[in-house]
């Protein structure tokens, strides 16, 4: 696969071709080799009788049989099957259905060279690095932010609760879309991420509070995309087998972005203010828009509906069809929005397995955040840390990540995919194997955190407490990070309760007897992933929806 190819695919490479299409062709636009099979598609395509309703059965001009029957004759090996080209299928109305050409056809995303699967993962990390980052990056500033405005804590705690509900709103709009053939994956991370900066400027020049905490709501809202199809993306590009490497990289860069962001608050709030904790944003914004331009379209469904374009203008014929687009023919507004939000929601509720992943992710998405009032309830008054220190204790997370990304990648690389590789039949739950062991650790670490932050304790003694969370939550993650866009919602807004709630509970009920209590919610999760794993076969049997 040449550069060439690879920025074609790209927005960088759609606006050159605006200008000089010739510079970065398509097969379908110079004398391809499948144009003949298409050819012949059409000659039957004319002859066939077209019904009244479209039928799902397919007539092809050559068997798969008929042609390894000519190829043995040829004296071609089998083993050369893969780079067969494909017939193309035609309906019995005679609509010519767009396929990728053969198993190995270079546009199909998983058939993509690894180093330009390994760009889709560095912008899909890196976008997602700057948009989680951003939720938490302001709260060092809180108390200027209170001098300014004169406001509580409760309310300025809205800054950052109003941007984590914005990214949970989000995907009900924009996931449905990144689904629709015509429109893609693209078209919605580059479109929102601009009205995502140009957001940003308004908030960090703002003169009232009200405002700030509207702009607030939709730099989370136009930042959101990302987070809610980042990993269909990735699935995109990568098959079962290699996709939970990927997507441990992508969760990787969002645990660790916000303690990067208080690192970075902390040391400039002192000196430039506040304000510049937003500026921080659209800088670290920048390279994210530049990498969109050519970031390459990674929908199958979009990409086969383009080449069925380009078809239908090569060899003028109105019969040819991408399979999405006979699926999307007709589409209403209700039925997407019953089909993305509706659905998902009603597989929520009365699916056993997915309703506990939900509130397990709620409840790890709240603790989280609630970090984020906890820490200058800590270590400001009991050690006595300025605002760097602040931002710097909050390293041990990161620590506790890249521990768990390590170990869990062994686990995938050493055991789980040599296993897949070998034809050993795997199932879902294998995922969570990690995870039955890692699951006490959250608990441990919130107690050790809540019971040891005292000023007669070591400082290092509550960042160990910390760093034992991520350790434990990042495997739980993989598994249940990117169900749909409805528990996006479920679990932002469940976090949204938590960072108004948490610096009241850890006030009123104190640093430990408030982290004992979260704990004691984790224990209780502990119960329900070990009935997951050993469960999770028969509930998806009997699962309705499983069935589907």
């Amino acid at each position: 696969m040449t550069i060439l190819n690879a920025i074609r695919d790209s927005p960088a490479g759609q606006l050159v071709r605006l200008l000089r299409p010739e510079l970065l062709p398509y097969p379908e636009e110079q004398d391809f080799p499948q144009k003949d099979l298409y050819k012949d598609a059409e000659l039957i395509a004319e002859k066939s009788e077209p019904s009244s309703t479209p039928s799902e059965a397919t007539i092809t001009p050559h068997s798969d049989d008929e042609r390894r029957h000519t190829d043995i004759e040829a004296g071609i090996p089998e083993k050369f099957e893969e780079n067969h080209e494909a017939s193309p299928t035609i309906r019995e109305d005679g609509t010519i259905i767009c396929d990728w050409y053969s198993a190995s056809d270079s546009d199909n995303p998983e058939n993509w060279s690894s180093r330009k699967k390994l760009w889709v993962v560095a912008c899909i990390c890196y976008c997602s690095f700057v948009v989680y980052m951003s939720a938490p990056v302001w709260t060092p500033g809180e108390e200027q932010f209170m001098e300014v405005f004169g406001t509580n804590y409760a309310y300025t705690a809205l800054g950052l609760a109003l941007f984590v509900f914005g990214y949970g709103v989000g995907p009900l709009l924009f996931a449905p879309l990144s689904e629709i053939a015509s429109v893609g994956r693209n078209i919605p991370y580059i479109t929102t991420f601009v009205l995502y900066m140009l957001v940003t400027i308004p908030t960090a020049l703002v003169r009232n509070a009200p405002a700030f905490m509207f702009f607030r709501f939709l730099q989370g809202f136009f930042g959101s995309p990302i987070l809610a199809t980042g990993g269909a993306s990735l699935a995109d590009v990568y098959d079962s087998t290699y996709l939970p490497c990927a997507m441990t990289g992508w969760a990787f860069a969002c645990f660790v972005a916000p303690v990067i962001g208080q690192i970075i608050a902390g040391a400039a709030i002192p000196h430039l203010g506040w304000r510049f904790t937003i500026w921080e944003i659209l800088i670290a914004s920048a390279p994210v828009l530049v990498m969109f331009l050519f970031l390459p379209e990674t929908s199958p469904a979009t990409i086969l509906h383009h080449r069925a374009h380009r078809l239908r203008k090569a060899l003028g014929s109105d019969n040819i069809r991408s399979a999405s687009e006979m699926e999307q023919h007709g589409l209403s507004i209700r039925t997407v929005v019953i089909d993305s939000l509706v659905k998902p929601m009603e597989i929520t509720l009365l699916d056993p397995a997915v309703l506990f992943a939900n509130v397990y992710m709620s409840l790890i998405y709240s603790i989280y955040y609630s970090f984020f009032e906890a820490y200058p309830l800590v270590f400001p008054s009991s050690y006595g840390f300025n605002l760097l220190q602040e931002g710097l204790a909050f390293l041990p997370i990161a620590i506790g990540t890249i521990l768990s990304f390590l170990l869990y990648n062994s686990y995938l690389v050493f055991y789980r995919i040599p296993k897949v590789k070998a034809g050993t039949p795997t199932k879902p739950e294998d995922l969570l194997l990690p995870g039955l062991v890692s699951c006490f650790f959250p608990p441990i670490g919130l107690l050790i955190f809540g019971w040891t932050s005292r000023p007669d304790i070591h400082w290092i003694v509550p960042m160990i407490g910390t760093a034992l969370f991520p350790l434990g939550v990042f495997i739980v993650y993989q598994y249940a990070a990117s169900l749909f866009a409805a528990s996006d919602f479920t679990r932002c807004t469940f976090a949204l309760a938590a960072v108004l709630f948490s610096r009241p509970m850890y006030t009123y009920l104190g640093m430990g007897k408030a982290c004992t209590l979260l704990a004691g919610l984790m224990i209780g999760c502990i119960f329900g992933l070990f009935a997951l794993h050993h469960y999770g076969p028969r509930l998806r049997q009997r699962s309705k929806f499983g069935k589907k």
